[in-house]
């Protein structure tokens, strides 16, 4: 049975000391004996961690101990071994690069769906209104051929901050319609919804993103694996590692 948590979360917050939190951060989390990366930026924090599942669950619970962090919400996985080489915590513009300052999560969410209610509309083909649903895939090109919803619009880009002019680009094919941007985790979509509807969209982000999918409704409407920046390589729907990437990583 693999025996390695690994967790993945973000959340938009207001944090005006993210050079200060990051030595009290990499200070507890080597502390845990934790593997990863933590993003700070003054809009949020971005994290994947992976370690024994006791320590990483207290830095974790520990971390909401903090009020910019009590939503914090996980994504939980396992593998056999560490799928991070070392521990990285970092201070950046953007947990997420989107260069668009005039997009701002943390001042306020976009519209979420949730797995079920998104599960429902796929099922029925149009959303409670009888309007047709779009899904957009906001990852990079590289991540979408590993896997995507069926159906999703694909735009090709190969970074994020590409994803603004495509999406002005495909607008008028968007009008009318309720979209759903997705990404892995849903760091991205909810950068890109907000996006959307500021360019007139109807758009909602999938809550939770494709991880959050897979815990809740399996491989239903997906075709493939889902990537993810680690030594896994990859997921498949029951959130397990699609290819033998991580065994040579130890634990």
């Amino acid at each position: 049975m693999a025996s390695v948590l690994n967790v993945s979360a973000y959340l938009f917050t207001r944090i005006a000391d993210p050079g200060v939190l990051r030595v009290s951060l990499r200070e507890r989390a080597a502390a845990a004996g934790l593997r990863g990366t933590i993003l700070l930026a003054e809009e949020g924090i971005n994290l994947f961690l992976a370690g024994d599942a006791d320590p990483l669950r207290g830095f974790v619970e520990d971390l909401r101990t903090d009020e910019r962090f009590t939503a914090l919400r996980t994504k939980d996985s396992w593998s056999d071994g560490v799928p991070f080489d070392k521990l990285l915590v970092k201070v950046k513009r953007e947990i997420i690069r989107m260069d668009r300052p005039g997009v701002r999560p943390q001042d306020g969410r976009a519209p979420a769906v949730s797995p079920d209610t998104l599960r429902r509309w796929l099922d029925r083909g149009a959303d409670d209104d009888g309007r047709e649903v779009v899904l957009v895939d906001t990852r990079n090109a590289f991540e979408v051929d590993y896997g995507t919803f069926a159906g999703a619009l694909d735009w090709r880009i190969e970074r994020f901050t590409q994803f603004p002019d495509a999406a002005s680009s495909h607008r008028d094919d968007l009008a009318g319609k309720t979209v759903v941007s997705f990404c892995t985790g849903g760091i991205r979509c909810e950068k890109a919804a907000l996006y959307l509807r500021s360019e007139g969209v109807e758009a909602y982000q999938l809550d939770g993103g494709i991880l959050g999918w897979f815990d809740a409704q399996g491989a239903a409407h997906w075709n493939g694996d889902c990537f993810v920046f680690d030594g896994r390589e990859a997921l498949d729907a029951g959130l397990t590692p699609a290819r033998a990437a991580v065994s040579s990583l130890g634990s």
